[in-house]
């Protein structure tokens, strides 16, 4: 994907508006970006009357994602019924498309994100999981062992049980290896590269301090065209949030952990 796929691809998530929740998805637009310090995303509407619940989770959602509790889970699954998947990728859209675009800005690249229009057709889990995950999916520009640590990191950050259990395949066979992996977790103290500590550094501030995040770095070590990929590497992993917000993610396994590859279609294979 260039450059002006990644223009196209988040605008086309910016442009996702159902309209039976086009005021919940301006709330959380503007609560995303304001609790990271960022810019809101263009919404369809000013903003209505929505319940405070919804806007204190999609909070908890961009600070945290760990810190929703059981009892805000079932109380936003009770308010929300079967819209709570939905809601919850709108969320995920509010929250990270403002970390990419301030990212990809350090990177000197500047993405347009009001749309022509507004998409009221489209489903936006399944847009995000069948259409922008798997584009996301087929770069290739990164080496599998730094694309593997840095979805370590993000699975990690966000405590994803599931993603913690998995490790891809093309990573093993380039080298990768749990003593590699134990090292991410400490890693200016580690022994990693010096190219995969500013991978991890970029990581973290796109988590964890957006508004400050710096390209400078990465691209002393890194190409372009790499680091837009890891920048959206980041937001494609963190699409774990919504599995952890919901409490949905779980390991498929009771101990060690399983393999998968990403396919020619940039979804994921696995066993």
């Amino acid at each position: 994907m260039d450059t002006a796929g990644v223009c196209s691809e988040l605008t086309r998530l910016v442009a996702l508006s159902p309209p039976k929740l086009a005021d919940i998805n301006a709330d959380i637009r503007d609560v995303c970006a304001m609790t990271v310090g960022l810019a809101p995303l263009p919404a369809e509407t000013t903003g209505g009357a929505v319940d405070p619940m919804v806007s204190e989770f999609a909070e908890q959602f961009s600070i945290d994602v760990t810190g929703i509790s059981n009892a805000q889970r079932a109380a936003i699954v009770d308010l929300l019924g079967s819209e709570v998947f939905t809601v919850a990728t709108l969320i995920y859209i509010a929250d990270f498309v403002p970390r990419v675009h301030a990212g990809l800005r350090s990177l000197g690249v500047d993405v347009p994100l009001q749309p022509a229009g507004w998409d009221h057709d489209s489903q936006p889990a399944d847009f995000v999981m069948n259409v922008f995950l798997p584009a996301v999916g087929r770069m290739r520009s990164v080496d599998p062992v730094t694309s593997e640590i840095v979805r370590l990191r993000g699975a990690r950050q966000h405590n994803c049980r599931l993603c913690q259990s998995l490790r891809d395949s093309g990573a093993l066979e380039a080298g990768g290896c749990e003593s590699v992996y134990d090292e991410i977790d400490h890693y200016e103290q580690s022994d990693l590269s010096a190219r995969h500590k500013a991978a991890l550094r970029y990581v973290d501030a796109l988590i964890w301090t957006p508004a400050q995040v710096s390209g400078e770095e990465l691209r002393q070590h890194f190409s372009l065209d790499e680091a837009i990929e890891l920048t959206l590497d980041v937001m494609r992993n963190g699409y774990n949030k919504v599995a952890v917000a919901l409490g949905a993610d779980g390991a498929r396994v009771a101990d060690g952990t399983e393999q998968y590859r990403l396919g020619d279609d940039g979804q994921p294979i696995y066993g």
